[in-house]
């Protein structure tokens, strides 16, 4: 994972959760993304008043509808381009890892999001960001011994 070259304009900073949880195998939330409807995991700006990890989680039931245990550490970071008023600037996101142990049938973002559970593979295999989708394979598979397929 690398940082955006120098020179560049000063990156954003973002927080995501990724959200998965064990069945009779281990599983992925993904998200669509509000403006061009790609799939993603959760991810806002940090909170005032609240650590990098809960604001992760508060993202994750604003635009997912689940809360869980959220890891106080990230487990790495991605970066992107954030695009707002015409303008792209560089985002680093710092991700958290997130044990869902509650979906809501009910949450904020349901009427405007897709999201959907898979297997961390076709999980990775739908997300547009090379370092996010190497971060969600790596982590599941070193971490819970998911079998990535």
């Amino acid at each position: 994972m690398t940082d955006f070259p120098p020179g560049s304009a000063k990156a954003l900073h973002q927080v995501a959760a990724l959200c998965w949880r064990r069945t009779h195998m281990v599983e992925v939330l993904l998200i669509t993304s509000l403006r061009t409807r790609r799939w993603i995991i959760p991810k806002g700006w940090p909170q005032k008043f609240k650590s990098l990890a809960h604001s992760a989680a508060a993202e994750a039931c604003e635009e997912a509808g689940v809360v869980g245990e959220v890891s106080k550490t990230p487990i790495g970071h991605f970066h992107y381009l954030k695009k707002r008023w015409g303008f792209s600037r560089p985002c680093r996101v710092d991700v958290f890892p997130l044990r869902v142990t509650l979906e809501q049938e009910r949450w904020t973002d349901k009427r405007r999001r897709e999201r959907i559970w898979l297997p961390p593979a076709v999980a990775a295999s739908r997300i547009a960001e090379p370092e996010l989708r190497d971060l969600l394979l790596t982590f599941l598979v070193s971490k819970y011994g998911a079998d990535p397929e």
